[in-house]
């Protein structure tokens, strides 16, 4: 019985268990390539899983870890602090704006995001004030542990359990396309003005710079300003989540640099360690941090693990910094980026196509099929480029060292794609 659902022993999650058997097996890494264990070669369009921003196999960042695991892997950091951990707190509070300057270290984008809202709930208890509500787009998507699912009304991880603090979602207004227009931003912002009016005073609204999984939605300019005067105007906290967008994924370091504001609490992984290894990171105010030296109260930070912040890792995103600088990889990005969505917008002739959409190096084509989107990414796969697709949206994201000719390659070949699953659809 065994066998007739699987060939292996490895449960993979988002993976219906009768759709493992015989899968795609990567075997090998370089560059901003993929092998398979046929020995096809894949332009990678996805970044490994979305978080590989400097490639696969960057020697400067194979060495750092190296070197860091011969001299401390990693410490209890209930006991001590090191210097990796320690020198990437500082970077972090250097290139993020404001107080931003006050980080927790963890394993996961899920993790950050249950660090996240402790402190956020947490801190409106320290200065005395009942605040317990959070506010999030319903097609938000901010990781599935149990704090982090219960944020999320998609289909594919909303929670079963009863939510342990009042939690209101946000629908788009409108359809990803119509939403970037003027009367759609308008639209947007009236949801959410409504939301923090509705009910008691809410302790924080939690957003993404753009919504990845919930169909890899671009949001309107001046969403993220407008947003942040609302929260101030009714006392929330503004908790970003740059998992996916930070470390130059939208052509800017962070996401939330294209409207220029500061959030209060910021949550990251993916890109911080090049998916070399697991690290994720929470920055807070100076003030929310201060909050919790207040009696009675004094007990620090309630949550952590094992592993957060691990020297290797620390080392690794220390490292990833220093090549982005130096590679320019925020400003490729944007440059590439730019390319192709132009490149790709070509492709809304095709009667398949419903949007093209993107910011800096993350580019969703929408289709008018879940179907559809299936074929169009088969065929760039068998062309030998990988992307991914969730309900009917098929998501580009490439590492930010894709270069000129591996963007022309990928124009190319998902306009073939394209016009493949096309004839076939006639």
């Amino acid at each position: 019985m065994q066998n007739a659902i699987s060939n292996s022993s490895l449960w993979r999650p988002w993976t219906p268990i009768t759709q493992q058997t015989n899968s795609m097996r990567i075997v090998e890494a370089q560059g901003n390539r993929v092998r398979d264990a046929e020995g096809n070669w894949y332009l990678d369009g996805i970044s490994g899983v979305l978080n590989a921003s400097c490639g696969h196999g960057h020697p400067r960042l194979i060495e750092a870890a190296t070197l860091q695991f011969q001299q401390l892997v990693h410490y209890d950091p209930m006991v001590s602090s090191h210097d990796p951990a320690e020198t990437l707190a500082s970077r972090l509070a250097e290139i993020l704006p404001g107080e931003l300057s006050e980080t927790c270290l963890l394993n996961s984008g899920s993790e950050a995001t249950e660090a996240a809202i402790r402190i956020a709930l947490q801190y409106w208890r320290n200065i005395g004030e009942d605040r317990n509500r959070v506010i999030t787009f319903e097609a938000a998507y901010h990781g599935t542990t149990f704090l982090a699912q219960q944020l999320s009304g998609l289909p594919f991880t909303v929670s079963e359990w009863a939510p342990p603090f009042p939690i209101d979602h946000v629908v788009l207004p409108a359809s990803p396309r119509a939403v970037r227009t003027e009367e759609g931003a308008d639209a947007l912002i009236a949801e959410f003005e409504r939301a923090l009016r509705s009910g008691p005073p809410a302790a924080a609204v939690m957003v993404e710079p753009l919504l990845g999984l919930g169909g890899c939605v671009v949001l309107p300019a001046g969403f993220l300003a407008r947003l942040r005067e609302l929260c101030d105007r009714h006392g929330a906290l503004l908790i970003l989540d740059e998992v996916f967008c930070g470390f130059g994924r939208t052509g800017r370091m962070f996401g939330f640099e294209h409207e220029g504001i500061t959030p209060d609490i910021v949550t990251m992984s993916k890109g911080i360690s090049g998916g070399y290894l697991p690290l994720a990171a929470t920055t807070v105010t100076s003030a929310i941090k201060e909050s919790f030296t207040r009696e009675p109260v004094a007990q620090g930070l309630r949550y952590g693990h094992t592993t957060g912040g691990h020297a290797v890792a620390s080392a690794v995103a220390n490292a990833v910094l220093d090549v982005m600088a130096d590679e320019k990889l925020v400003e490729n990005s944007a440059t590439q980026g730019a390319t192709l969505l132009e490149g790709l917008r070509q492709l809304e002739s095709s009667p398949l196509i419903t949007d093209v959409r993107g910011l800096g190096l993350v580019v969703a084509i929408e289709t008018d099929t879940s179907e559809s989107a299936a074929a169009i990414a088969t065929a760039a796969a068998q062309a030998g480029v990988m992307t991914r697709h969730e309900r009917g949206v098929i998501r580009i994201a490439p590492p930010l060292t894709i270069t000129t000719d591996d963007t022309v390659e990928l124009l190319e070949t998902i306009g073939t794609a394209v016009a493949v699953a096309s004839a076939a659809d006639r």
